[in-house]
């Protein structure tokens, strides 16, 4: 993936957000916006990781719980709690995580790819991994987290949800 040598200079623009204890980063570009956690409808026949839907300004988005998709245990939301709503290849969905740290600049030769140890699952979500001064900064690849089968099945159950709405 050598475009030029001048990647070097070449910053990569990341929202970092924290799940349990470790820091992950996403595209700037993919983020449509943050907000607060919002009441969240449950949707029966979704993935286990799939929390349900919100409502939001009018826009139906499904809502995956980081922690889940992990197989992290829950802790209550508290006033850290933040979804953010991005824009994967497909459609709009919004992650829940325990908190939004900070927009990062990192030049892009200082991502690695991802150590070999990261094999079935994570293998297709991890981009990459920077070093912060605060230690390891996990790259995810959103289109990777959620498979194109979970997305499909999240498509259809939201739109029966809004069927039922009308």
């Amino acid at each position: 993936m050598n475009h030029s040598d001048n990647h070097e200079s070449k910053l990569a623009q990341l929202v970092s957000f924290r799940v349990s204890d470790e820091e992950f980063g996403i595209d700037i570009l993919q983020v449509q916006e943050i907000i607060r956690m919002l009441p969240i409808a449950i949707v029966p026949s979704a993935p286990s990781f799939v929390k349900g839907v919100i409502d939001l300004r009018g826009e139906v988005i499904p809502i995956i719980d980081m922690r889940k998709r992990f197989k992290l245990p829950p802790i209550p939301y508290d006033n850290e709690t933040r979804i953010i709503v991005v824009h994967t290849t497909n459609f709009t969905v919004g992650f829940i995580v325990d908190a939004v740290c900070e927009v990062i600049r990192i030049s892009e030769s200082a991502i690695e790819k991802p150590p070999a140890v990261v094999e079935g699952d994570g293998a297709n979500y991890i981009k990459g991994v920077s070093k912060l001064e605060k230690g390891l900064l996990i790259l995810l690849d959103l289109n990777g987290l959620i498979s194109l089968e979970v997305l499909e099945e999240l498509m259809q159950a939201r739109s029966g949800f809004q069927n039922e709405k009308a």
